[in-house]
């Protein structure tokens, strides 16, 4: 699949955790490096690019970074860096068209029409403008509009902090009014999804990510002492069970394991998620009222930090009488220098830093 889409991306190693090459827009070849960890995660994946490439990109950081975190595959993530470059190109591109008075005395008019109150900001060339809305919750949310020369006979790109695609409906007699309406309403539906992450965020330990966006799907829930679980919300159905993935030693997750796959026909979707989460896995979440992060977040073993680049130590040596927390990343380093260690495919297998099990 990567070799149809992107037939000039090769990889650079037979474990596929490094590519180099070209991505290819609008007839022109950018050269490119992704390097993947070695679970080969996109979220911790770098990019390497061309200066010329990481200009082109600069406005456009934050969606890449978001896109890293959703997309399920290389092949998905390469797709949506085409597109990002496409609108990056054109929007480039269209700074240097002189643009006709009648853009300026429409956009001006259907601003009006919008009540300036709307804008958060309208840059000085009057091609990038951003809308503010609060949803029914009193949440503050931004819509960023790039304009090319045609508006409005073609429709500007609408770039939005959204976990699923927000298409526009759009016809020449239009004004950003029908863009705003479509936008609230985007927002209203979204409001179970975001309901939940919310108490979530306000009544448990949330380790990754550090500072959610309100694209953002997953969390990992802090349950114990180096123990917690991983949840991947579906933004459609936010009240159905996630998927869950549990981290830590097997003597404190198996048990959670079983109580899970036992009493999911318990879930009640008219419950919140957070509630059943606790009555399915039988727990109570460490509390942000009464305790505190470090009372469960120890650092890693290896590198004396709690994040490494973004992330927190997920692997826990299983012995009970030791339980000391790594990054993945110190971890594999660690084993890879020792002569007693032994590979597997991509899995590495050796002795625990700490207690030598």
């Amino acid at each position: 699949a990567l070799l149809r889409q992107c037939p000039l991306l090769l990889p650079q190693d037979r474990h596929g955790t490094a590519y180099e090459g070209f991505v290819t827009a609008q007839g022109r070849n950018f050269h490119i490096r992704i390097l993947l960890p070695v679970d080969l995660q996109l979220k911790n994946a770098r990019i390497e690019c061309s200066w010329h490439l990481k200009r082109i990109l600069h406005g456009y950081r934050h969606i890449l970074k978001q896109r890293l975190h959703s997309c399920p595959d290389l092949v998905s993530f390469m797709m949506e860096l085409k597109t990002v470059l496409e609108i990056a190109l054109k929007n480039t591109q269209d700074l240097h068209i002189p643009r006709p008075p009648e853009y300026y005395s429409c956009l001006v008019r259907d601003l009006e029409i919008l009540g300036w109150n709307r804008v958060a900001y309208v840059d000085t060339g009057l091609s990038t403008v951003k809308l503010k809305a609060e949803d029914s919750c009193g949440r503050q949310h931004l819509i960023t509009l790039k304009l090319n020369a045609k508006y409005p006979t073609e429709p500007p790109d609408c770039l939005v902090d959204f976990p699923v695609p927000f298409a526009v409906s759009w016809m020449p007699q239009n004004s950003l009014m029908d863009i705003y309406n479509q936008f609230l309403a985007a927002l209203e539906s979204l409001k179970e999804f975001w309901d939940a992450l919310d108490e979530i965020d306000g009544k448990t330990w949330v380790l990754e990510p550090e500072n959610p966006t309100r694209s953002a799907t997953t969390r990992r829930i802090a349950i114990g002492n180096n123990v917690s679980v991983n949840i991947e919300v579906d933004p459609r159905h936010p009240n159905m069970l996630p998927e869950c993935y549990f981290l830590g030693a097997g003597h404190e997750v198996n048990p959670l394991r079983t109580k899970l796959n036992n009493n999911m026909h318990l879930w009640d979707p008219e419950v919140s998620l957070l509630q059943n989460l606790r009555e399915l896995l039988g727990i109570d979440f460490p509390s942000r009222a009464v305790l505190e992060k470090s009372d469960f977040a120890k650092d890693c073993g290896i590198c004396y930090a709690y994040r490494l680049e973004g992330s927190a130590p997920d692997h826990v040596c299983d012995d009970p009488r030791c339980g000391q927390p790594f990054h993945q990343a110190c971890l594999y380093e660690w084993l890879q220098g020792l002569p007693t260690s032994r590979q597997s495919f991509n899995v590495i297998f050796g002795e625990c830093p700490y207690c030598n099990k």
